[in-house]
C-alpha cells in the first residue's frame, strides 16, 4: 500500500526564536564571567559557582547558535512519513530513516517543560552507531540509557504542534508497522 508522503517542514520561524534564546544564553554567560563579586552573601560570589553557570551559558548557548544556524539554512524537510517508514531531519540528532518494521512503539516523554515523542527501535545500537559524529552518538546513548530510545523528536522546530505530531505517527504506525515494501 502506498500513499502520498506526509512531509512535515521545519518551522523557520521557531528557528529564529530558538536562535535569539541561545544569543540570550552566551551575552548572559559572558556577562557572568565579567561581573564583580559584590558585598552582599549571594553564590554568584563563589568562583566556582559563577564560572560554572556562565561557562553552562555560554556553551548551551554556542551550541544552540550553531545548530540553529545551520537547521534555518538546511532545505531538507524536518519529518517525512510515508508507507516505508519515518525519516527524521529535525534535530541536531537526527535518526535519519526508521523502516516501520524497527519501531517497536511510540510514545512522549517531558524534560521539565519539554516533551519529546520517543521512537523505541528493536535495535537500539544500530542506530547509534550509525551516527558518524562522536558527540551525536553520546547523546543518542545517553538519549537510549535515560529515556529507553536513542531516537527523540520535538516539535520546537517544525511546523507542526507536539501532539499533531505524535497522532500522526501512532496513525501512521498503525496503517504500516505490519507491512514491508
Amino acid at each position: 500500500m502506498s500513499i502520498q508522503p506526509i512531509i512535515i517542514p521545519i518551522s523557520k520561524g521557531k528557528l529564529v526564536k530558538l536562535l535569539i534564546f541561545s544569543i540570550i544564553f552566551v551575552v548572559a554567560g559572558t556577562f557572568i564571567l565579567n561581573i564583580e563579586p559584590s558585598s552582599r552573601r549571594s553564590l554568584m560570589n563563589i568562583a566556582f559557582i559563577r564560572y560554572s553557570v556562565a561557562f553552562s551559558a555560554i556553551i548551551m548557548g554556542a551550541v544552540g547558535l550553531i545548530f540553529f544556524i545551520i537547521k534555518i539554512f538546511d532545505k531538507k524537510p524536518g519529518l517525512v512519513i510515508d508507507s516505508k517508514g519515518i525519516t527524521d531531519n529535525a534535530s541536531g540528532v537526527s535518526a535519519g530513516f526508521i523502516p516501520w518494521e524497527d519501531i517497536r512503539h511510540i510514545y512522549t516523554t517531558q524534560v521539565m517543560s519539554e516533551k519529546f515523542v520517543l521512537i523505541g527501535v528493536s535495535d537500539p545500537e544500530k542506530y547509534i552507531n550509525r551516527q558518524t559524529n562522536f558527540l551525536k552518538r553520546k547523546a543518542m546513548s545517553f538519549n537510549n540509557k535515560t529515556y529507553g530510545s536513542p531516537i527523540s523528536i520535538t516539535s520546537n522546530g517544525l511546523k507542526a504542534d507536539q501532539d499533531e505530531l505524535l497522532t500522526t505517527l501512532n496513525e501512521m504506525w498503525g496503517k504500516f508497522k505490519g507491512t514491508s515494501e
